[in-house]
């Protein structure tokens, strides 16, 4: 076989294996969507059915790594098409990583049925869901264009999903210090936030992938994060201030 026929082949390899990670994209966007849903109607029956589907995530996962392992032994890619592949394979681990954070939060749809609501973080916390619906969005469009400047905006705006989260860690707390009934609700939407917030994570880790397949090297910065949860566990007051 001739350089140009192995070069084609492996060219098509690629794509199936990138057509993968597309799929996986939009299941995990269907997921997280159709969690939210069942959070917002604690609707048990699309809570389990988001559960349920996660199970083909996985598969996907395993047929991604499968695939990209093979393309390496039978063609020894360098350069470029290495880290293409490889990039592929952290793609669909932090992919499967959201589908199960919207696993995670289709559980919740039970636990937070019969529990008294709290409409003001309800609201934070949905405004929280759909930025992070879009900044993975963004992110998967990134990947198909290979469009670093865009992953590049993707990944300063985890700090945007960071402060969200921060504000309605807050929020919650401050329920929870003027009324007691409200802890076990306000812990469970805390539980919540946390998951988005980690879906946001990978969404940038995603997108710190793109950069590194078309620029040959990951960004040099590293992100600020800033936790309040672990603030205040260091003793940190809510003001944020030493």
């Amino acid at each position: 076989m001739t350089n140009e026929h192995i070069a084609r082949a492996f060219d098509r390899d690629l794509e199936a294996v990138q057509a993968m990670i597309m799929k996986m994209g939009g299941l995990v966007e269907t997921a997280l969507a159709d969690a939210a849903r069942a959070l917002e109607a604690q609707d048990e029956t699309l809570a389990d059915q988001v559960r349920a589907n996660d199970a083909a995530i996985d598969a996907l996962e395993e047929q991604v790594n499968g695939e990209c392992a093979r393309l390496i032994a039978l063609r020894a890619p360098m350069g470029t098409d290495l880290r293409i592949v490889l990039s592929v394979m952290k793609i669909a681990s932090n992919l499967e990583r959201c589908g199960d954070y919207a696993k995670n939060l289709a559980k919740r749809s039970k636990v937070l049925a019969g529990l008294a609501p709290i409409p003001e973080a309800n609201g934070s916390l949905k405004r929280m869901g759909r930025a992070v619906n879009l900044l993975l969005k963004d992110a998967l469009d990134a990947f198909i264009a290979r469009d670093a400047g865009l992953a590049a905006e993707v990944r300063l705006r985890d700090h945007d999903i960071d402060q969200m989260y921060n504000a309605l860690f807050r929020e919650l707390l401050t329920h929870m210090l003027e009324d007691s009934r409200k802890i076990t609700p306000a812990m469970q939407l805390h539980f919540i936030a946390k998951n988005i917030e980690r879906v946001g994570d990978h969404a940038t880790t995603i997108a710190e992938q793109v950069i590194y397949m078309t620029t040959g090297s990951l960004p040099g910065d590293a992100r600020p994060k800033v936790d309040a949860v672990q603030g205040l566990s260091q003793g940190a007051p809510l003001g944020g201030q030493a």
